[in-house]
């Protein structure tokens, strides 16, 4: 089903003349109107008849809902055919349209159904407000949100599963960490959350100009600054790296998708109101809030054997869309624009993809060493899953994340997947930021016709796996800053890998600016993201600069540096000072960062001819 929802204040309407499917009506019904109404313009489609009373009890939440938020007195279900190409038969949408006029008068709404089968003409007018004019599609398909109702009935039960196998009820275990028990209160909804309260990092990537909002764009868009893009630059190619390594080819795929493609519009509709949907003259898109659609479209449109198996396409979101509610977006935590690494993997079934799944957990688990970051672990499953693949969980549990974790048992299939690891990092406020996952999608290969060739020359559907080894980009760097918040014992700062400046020389005189630019000269043709303080402040101001921008290592010039042509290396993490060569500097920094990508750093190497941001 489609439908176009406008609150008006008012709407008049005539018919005109009666089509051979026309309903039959009273005289009051052929001239009327109504004012300060929610005026929903519906299409009936064909695959609505496959579940009437789904479309209708769907159709009428939607409407309640929009009406509620626009606090319109009246409701009118209008049939409005011109929405869609693909017409239900016209006696099953009589049935549905009427069925959602009795819905919704027995819900005590005035509701006002406009004539079915009658040219009509009619005048509206849209008051104009942000929620004045929504779109919805409507399936047959139920979907967490669309089963409210059912799982409350049926909630998710909660186990703490350790890494011998023992499981434990939440409320019984003995909590090692107050991380894991934050998450599982959360998860429980049990989480008394300060929604007043800002989270340490949103100040602290306007203060480190890495980024903020731009203010002249939707809310949860982010600007970059130079030192931010180039931090999201080496966790991309970090990324890359991870998954290239593991046989991933790398694509690139459009962000607008047809909602008229059948696999596309199901597929979106997981994610219910949460996208951004635009109109054309003829189309009604959406911009993607994943990879998904362009990977599978690929998928489905190439020739795939057993002899493939597994094959990995992997895109890096430059901008994925989730239209999140404006009360949650908050910093880099949870935004309407964000940077996704998207993996996906055919495997030939599920016991192939239990295979590939263990080794994408493990590369999973690597990013929180790599990354520096302390990570809780939820693993969720199925209740049909959990009792036929037990013994596959806890083997996962024990030999790739190797710690306790929080196991939910959800009693039916919600979303695509029946097995899915989800690794977050937890907020100074103690909620938890959604970083790496790995998901085993069951149904998408036959939603979007991804087949392969078997041994016997048959074609068979494969088991996908949805794989991101970091979460969103802007994700990690909020739980990088979040990190200099909650772990108190140390000195703020970024891996050594993703510092903007790895080294800042300090010269005492602009007697010694010469020699400072000698030894950067050589830093950086040693591949060090290295620079210069300049300005005319002073000396102890420029080292308190320098340790306000969590530089790991400074070099301060001055006489006896000159005239021994030596550096004094001070380090930041552990405040020890050593006399050392530029190339054991190098050294030091190529060794601590073994394996990680690097590039050179995108500023005037001159800290005096740098812009404020």
């Amino acid at each position: 089903m489609r439908t176009l929802m406008i609150h008006s204040d008012y709407l008049r309407y005539k018919t005109r003349s009666k089509t051979k499917i026309a309903e039959d009506i009273d005289d009051e019904k052929r001239d009327t109107g109504v004012d300060d109404a929610l005026v929903a313009f519906i299409a009936v489609e064909k695959e609505d008849e496959e579940n009437p009373e789904i479309i209708i009890k769907k159709s009428v939440k939607e409407i309640l809902n929009v009406q509620n938020k626009v606090n319109a007195k009246n409701i009118v279900v209008y049939p409005y055919a011109h929405l869609s190409s693909s017409l239900s038969n016209p006696d099953v949408a009589q049935l549905i349209l009427k069925g959602i006029e009795a819905e919704l008068i027995s819900n005590n709404e005035a509701v006002m159904r406009v004539p079915f089968g009658w040219y009509k003409s009619f005048e509206l007018s849209c008051k104009g407000h942000p929620l004045s004019e929504l779109s919805r599609t409507i399936t047959t398909e139920v979907d967490e949100e669309e089963d409210e109702v059912e799982e409350e009935k049926q909630p998710s039960k909660f186990y703490i599963l350790e890494e011998d196998g023992k499981q434990y009820d939440v409320d019984d275990y003995n909590y090692q960490n107050k991380t894991l028990k934050q998450l599982v209160h959360h998860e429980q909804g049990l989480s008394h959350e300060d929604s007043g309260k800002q989270p340490p990092h949103v100040k602290l990537m306007k203060e480190k100009e890495l980024a903020s909002n731009e203010p002249s764009a939707d809310v949860g868009h982010i600007r970059w600054y130079p030192k931010g893009k180039l931090v999201k630059d080496l966790l991309g190619d970090y990324v890359y790296n991870l998954v290239t390594e593991r046989g991933a080819m790398p694509v690139d795929t459009p962000v607008m998708y047809d909602l008229a493609d059948p696999a596309i519009r199901e597929h979106a509709a997981k994610f219910g109101e949460r996208q951004y949907r635009l109109k054309t003259k003829h189309k009604e898109l959406m911009l993607r809030f994943a990879c998904c659609f362009g990977a599978f479209r690929i998928m489905a449109d190439s020739f795939l054997t057993w002899k493939n198996m597994p094959v990995g396409i992997y895109e890096l979101s430059q901008l994925s869309f989730r239209f999140e509610r404006q009360g949650e977006v908050v910093g880099l935590k949870r935004l309407r624009a964000f940077t996704m690494p998207d993996f996906h993997s055919v495997c030939l079934d599920d016991n192939h993809a239990k295979e590939v799944f263990e080794g994408q957990v493990d590369m999973c688990a690597q990013t929180e060493t790599d990354l520096n970051v302390h990570y809780e672990v939820a693993f969720r499953v199925t209740e049909e899953f959990y009792a036929e693949n037990e013994d596959w969980v806890k083997k996962v549990v024990k030999q790739n994340i190797k710690k306790p974790v929080l196991l939910e048992v959800i009693p039916k299939m919600k979303h695509y997947w029946n097995a899915k690891v989800d690794f977050a990092a937890i907020d100074d406020l103690g909620r938890p930021i959604e970083n790496p996952t790995v998901q085993m999608d069951i149904q998408s290969a036959r939603r979007f016709g991804i087949t392969y060739l078997d041994e016997n020359e048959q074609q068979q559907y494969p088991t996908i796996l949805h794989c991101s080894p970091t979460g969103s980009l802007e994700r990690v760097i909020c739980s990088l800053l979040e990190k200099t918040s909650t772990d108190k014992g140390n000195k703020p700062s970024l891996p050594l890998w993703l510092s903007p400046t790895q080294v800042r020389i300090i010269p005492v005189t602009d007697n010694h600016l010469e020699y400072a630019e000698d030894v950067y000269c050589k830093l950086r043709r040693l591949n060090v993201r290295v620079d210069v303080d300049d300005t005319a402040e002073r000396l102890g101001k420029k080292i308190r600069n320098a340790g306000k921008e969590w530089i790991p290592y400074t070099i301060v010039v001055g006489d006896n540096e000159v005239e021994n042509n030596s550096i004094t290396v001070n380090r930041r993490d552990d405040d020890s000072k050593q006399e050392v060569t530029v190339e054991e500097l190098a050294n030091e920094i190529h060794t601590k960062t073994d394996g990680m990508p690097f590039r050179q750093l995108p500023l005037p190497y001159k800290v005096s001819k740098r812009v404020k941001f």
